[in-house]
């Protein structure tokens, strides 16, 4: 029997999120070129075709061992630049590494407004290329067996406690929702609908947009055509890679939590929130997965598939906080 998943809630946490953020875009704007960065190697030299089939066995055969070290190369060369003034109002600026152009590719209507600039900017930069590449060898394999093991939680397809079936779904299985939340910077199109795509399932018109604007650079690649993370599997491992890296209001990413970059505050742990694999969870399906003990079926699936893939990695992560039985949601 197959746990069923209940990622809906994630995603229309998200999108309630993504919604709080927007307030117009009054159109791209080029700004001045940064100085290219070198390329670094290929995302092929840290793990092979070998190990990518054989943690991944029963696969789809849309996703190819070629198109997810293509997404991470190509990905890992933009970097995007996040600057919020008052409580809502954003600009991003992304710049392609190779080339060093930097192009502002969101900046909210109020942005120039006197009352925003009263507010003090607070800026962070996404930078893709640290995807599993930012700390030590060890460190990196443990975020890599994270990201692999949501992956394959979100996109299995067998018998449970195998460990083979990840990656088999391109596309969650009820398709008949729209996933549609208003949405003043990322307007759905009409026709279209935002139901979960790809190996983390990206929902809603929101999330499409915003990491749109991040992977291309223009958000109405993904608006208008969701369906390419059906089509073109690069860009479907983008869209995982995307999720896995970006912060959301009020939310740390998957990829701070693994480095140990985030650390809890005085809230977060009165509310059992500790560094570690459990934390990815919560980010990703907290309120449906999280705080309600250690039995809980999915998060005990994406538990073991951490530790198969650890092994798999070749490592281990034997002071783990690996539950969020006891982890309140975000």
């Amino acid at each position: 029997m197959k746990i069923k998943k209940t990622g809906i809630w994630t995603m229309l946490i998200g999108a309630i999120l993504m919604a709080s953020v927007s307030c117009g875009n009054t159109g791209s704007t080029k700004v001045e070129a940064a100085e290219a960065t070198p390329t670094k190697a290929s995302f092929s030299k840290f793990i092979s075709e070998q190990q990518f089939n054989d943690m991944f066995p029963m696969r789809d055969k849309f996703y190819t061992y070629a198109a997810f070290i293509k997404a991470v190369d190509e990905l890992g060369d933009i970097k995007v630049k996040v600057s919020k003034r008052a409580f809502s109002v954003y600009q991003l600026v992304r710049t392609d590494k190779a080339t060093g152009k930097a192009t502002t590719v969101r900046q909210d209507a109020d942005w120039n407004e006197n009352w925003a600039k009263q507010k003090p900017d607070s800026t962070y930069t996404i930078d893709y290329g640290a995807f599993c590449a930012e700390k030590d060898a060890a460190t990196n394999k443990k975020e890599l067996a994270a990201f692999f093991a949501n992956v394959a939680h979100e996109t299995r397809h067998g018998e449970n406690g195998k460990y083979n079936d990840g990656l088999m779904f391109i596309h969650e299985q009820n398709t008949s929702l729209p996933y549609i939340a208003e949405n003043d910077e990322y307007p759905p199109v009409a026709g279209k609908k935002y139901y979960g795509r790809g190996p983390l399932q990206l929902s809603y018109n929101g999330n499409y947009g915003y990491a749109s604007d991040c992977i291309f650079g223009d958000k109405k690649v993904l608006l208008n055509n969701p369906d390419l993370l059906e089509k073109d599997a690069v860009a479907a491992f983008k869209s995982a890679i995307y999720f896995w890296m970006t912060p959301q209001p009020h939310k740390p990413s998957a990829h701070d939590v693994m480095i140990g970059k985030w650390q809890p505050s005085a809230a977060d742990k009165a509310k059992g929130r500790a560094p570690g694999f459990g934390m990815t969870i919560v980010l990703i399906n907290g309120p449906v997965e999280c705080n309600q003990g250690d039995a809980m079926p999915a998060m005990a699936d994406r538990i073991a598939f951490y530790q198969h893939f650890l092994i798999k990695l070749g490592t281990s992560d034997p002071n783990c906080a690996c539950s969020c039985g006891k982890m309140a949601a975000l």
